[in-house]
């Protein structure tokens, strides 16, 4: 797959972006040595897309096969979903600690402070 830097992305903007598609499907975004990012063509992303729900629907059907699934209404639905997360909740207590509130950075007030009255 072809590779393009950050700083050719700079430099030549959509010319090397065009150029590396000219190669492949796909072409690779380093930013600072590292593989960061990938850029197609709006073609190529939608057939992938088109895949992965190909995929999903594949997975379903197996699923219904299976007999893996579930017939209920909506009200039963969510009680079973709510007592699920509340199973899960009971279990897993250390996941309530990364929901506390973390307290806002204080640069913001430091900006305000260093601003002169008036302006």
């Amino acid at each position: 797959m072809p590779s393009l830097t950050a700083n050719d992305l700079k430099t030549r903007g959509v010319a090397a972006i065009e150029d590396a598609l000219g190669q492949q499907t796909e072409a690779l975004v380093s930013v600072r040595g590292k593989d960061k990012y990938v850029v197609m063509e709006v073609a190529q992303y939608h057939y992938l897309r088109e895949c992965e729900l190909d995929a999903a629907l594949a997975q379903s059907q197996a699923d219904i096969a299976a007999g893996r699934y579930v017939v209920e209404s909506a009200q039963q639905h969510m009680e079973r979903v709510e007592s699920m997360l509340a199973a899960d909740g009971a279990s897993a207590p250390a996941k309530k600690a990364v929901l506390r509130k973390v307290p806002a950075k204080k640069t913001a007030t430091r900006k305000a402070a260093r601003r002169s009255p008036g302006k």
